[in-house]
């Protein structure tokens, strides 16, 4: 299965293993590059979309895993995180960063660590679905299981 993967999400295969994660990467015939769109292929809640969303925050790349159904209010997790300011990053940024492109961003497989912020609100959820690498490569797994694979500081991001 995994030699018909794309090479960045080999890379997110490798990392869901080495974090002993089994969810298998599924390849969709469409693309799935926003929550809608990958809800509406995977027949699931928008909620149960775990989006990744890169920010700049104080000259460093800051990873968001948002709730599909959220807006990220870069304003009020500035100041819970302490921070000067959260802005989008460019696709530039999120390339440099992750290795990936926007709308296939994963929360793992980066060529370096990146500071991650995990929703609260996706712990409602029993099983989530997040990007692996590609916009049209996805994988469940759970809440706890993203918050040990990316390291991140579970907040209110809304």
């Amino acid at each position: 299965m995994t030699d018909q993967l794309s090479a960045r999400s080999r890379l997110v295969h490798d990392a869901l293993r080495a974090a002993g994660i089994p969810g298998e990467i599924v390849i969709l015939p469409d693309s799935a590059a926003t929550a809608p769109l990958a809800a509406a292929a995977l027949n699931v809640e928008v909620a149960a979309i775990a989006n990744s969303l890169l920010f700049w925050s104080d000259g460093a790349p800051l990873l968001v895993m948002t709730s599909g159904a959220h807006r990220v209010d870069v304003k009020a997790l500035a100041e819970r995180l302490g921070r000067t300011k959260i802005a989008r990053a460019t696709p530039d940024q999120v390339r440099e960063a992750t290795g990936q492109a926007i709308g296939g961003v994963a929360p793992t497989g980066h060529p370096q660590p990146v500071e991650t912020v995990v929703d609260q609100s996706l712990a409602d959820q029993p099983i989530l679905w997040a990007s692996a690498g590609t916009p049209h490569a996805v994988f469940p797994l759970t809440f706890d299981e993203l918050v040990r694979l990316t390291a991140g500081s579970v907040q209110r991001v809304d």
